[in-house]
């Protein structure tokens, strides 16, 4: 209670720092390919590593992605393309400068809605800019190894104003975030290979104060969780500091997700002069309306549209909505499927709860399901059709998975008959029951409710398992109603 307490005398004011690595063929400004994994080294161009002579040229295919996610982000686009020289000095950037966007980044002014536990939040962006990625550095005892496989990749950097409140807020932003560029298509968005990392800012100023305090870095968190993590432990750590009246420094931090604590990694005296000056090797790029109505109109439906559509179109709940929507692989599934069955119901259950649990047992992807949607719309037609029930189903399903069969051929491995819907010939066995059991209808008619359970039990047990449940529940009913 008092630690809660304690944080209540300040406020947080957070800004966030998002590097998202584009999955484009080749690099921004070199032919050099993008790729994940490769031999350090293999993966360069004669730019890429400033041999002198070279000249960049830019990469379409990025400045449409980035087109692409900035109006996602509601933001105002540049109609042109400036680049800029950031100068700095250090092992990761051959150049002696990163090719970026300074004065007139590509989206700006723009603004991201999050869901939190207190309701709407509205988060504004400042900024979306493009630049170059730097190479990948491996650090030992008493030397640096160097691996320019990953320097000159695309990358937009979105820059979040200083509105966020919480590590909860910092974290569903970051969430939202990633599903957009994931779902736009523009990167593959994995934080734990470095495609989408994040840098928070973050300092605390008395409640009612518009002045902000001293600003801490924490840089390079590659988790979603962790950023929340990282947030809440560094405003307790502040916090204690100015309640002991001591001076929180401006400094760059890292999570240490172990510990779950951030730890100091260099103290900042000055801001980094970088010396901005235009990129002289690239004139600026006039964008037609055309072009840029056409990177808008390329981007794939996003989530949230999906969403909307799954719960306005198909009839789904907010939750099972929700659980597709979470992966983009799983929401491919599930519209694959509803292209051939309009049971879109039964297919997000079947998809949330059957294949996500045998997914979650087998550690295993979506990507990783040899069931393809046809041979799921197969299982869930027989289930519409009465021709199999719940349990029969489950056994279907999992003779279906484990031997890669279709719906029908694992039903006549298991020896499963289909079930009778006929309705002469289901009334026929039930007269024949209630003949039998004289009593279960007294019971009935007093109000036991045990007798109709006995009943349509005895009902399945005398076809052997073969009719209708539901079916044989609603005729029942009404010959129980004429005695």
């Amino acid at each position: 209670m008092q630690k809660e307490n304690n944080c209540m005398n300040f406020e947080p004011v957070i800004g966030l720092e998002i590097h998202v690595e584009l999955k484009t063929k080749s690099k921004m400004f070199s032919s050099a390919p993008v790729t994940y994994g490769k031999e350090p080294n293999t993966q360069i161009a004669p730019l890429d590593i400033a041999f002198p002579g070279t000249m960049p040229t830019v990469n379409k295919e990025a400045v449409i992605y980035a087109i692409r996610v900035s109006n996602a982000l509601h933001m105002n686009i540049d109609h042109e393309l400036h680049f800029d020289r950031k100068n700095y000095f250090y092992s990761d950037l051959p150049k002696g400068y990163q090719i970026t966007q300074n004065l007139r980044p590509i989206g700006s002014d723009g603004y991201l809605e999050i869901d939190v536990s207190s309701g709407k939040r509205k988060i504004g962006i400042e900024r979306l800019h493009i630049e170059e990625d730097t190479c990948k550095q491996l650090h030992f005892k008493d030397f640096t190894l160097l691996n320019y496989n990953r320097a000159g990749t695309p990358l937009i950097e979105i820059v979040s104003r200083p509105e966020i409140r919480s590590g909860e807020e910092a974290m569903k932003y970051v969430e939202t975030i990633r599903s957009i560029v994931v779902f736009s298509d523009v990167s593959d968005g994995k934080m734990e290979e470095g495609s989408l990392r994040c840098d928070v800012n973050i300092s605390l100023r008395p409640y009612g104060s518009n002045k902000f305090g001293t600003k801490v870095e924490i840089k390079n968190i590659n988790s979603i969780s962790y950023i929340q993590k990282a947030i809440d432990f560094e405003i307790e750590r502040q916090t204690k500091m100015l309640l002991n009246n001591e001076p929180i420094r401006q400094e760059t931090r890292r999570y240490d997700s172990a510990k779950n604590e951030t730890i100091l990694m260099r103290v900042k005296t000055d801001a980094v002069d970088y010396k901005y000056f235009p990129e002289d090797n690239i004139t600026p790029i006039k964008l037609s309306d055309e072009f840029v109505d056409s990177a808008i109109k390329s981007c794939p439906e996003l989530a949230q549209e999906k969403k909307n559509r799954y719960l306005n179109k198909f009839g789904l709940n907010e939750y099972d909505a929700s659980l597709l929507i979470a992966d983009k692989d799983v929401a491919k599934y599930f519209d694959e499927c509803a292209k051939l069955s309009s049971s879109y119901k039964m297919l997000a259950n079947w998809i949330n709860v059957e294949i996500a649990a045998y997914l979650n047992k087998n550690f295993l992807t979506i990507n990783d399901l040899k069931m393809k949607p046809s041979s799921l719309v197969g299982l869930v037609n027989m289930i519409e059709k009465s021709e199999i029930n719940s349990n029969q189903a489950k056994e279907i399903f999992a003779r279906m998975i484990k031997d890669n069969i279709e719906a029908s051929v694992a039903k006549e491995a298991l020896g499963i008959a289909s079930q009778v819907s006929d309705e002469t010939f289901v009334i026929d066995i039930i007269n024949k029951v209630l003949e039998e059991n004289p009593q279960a209808i007294i019971d009935y008619k007093e109000g036991k409710g045990r007798a109709l359970g006995f009943l349509v039990g005895q009902v399945m047990k005398k076809s052997q398992g073969k009719v209708n449940p539901k079916l044989t529940n609603e005729l029942l009913l009404k010959e129980l109603q004429k005695r």
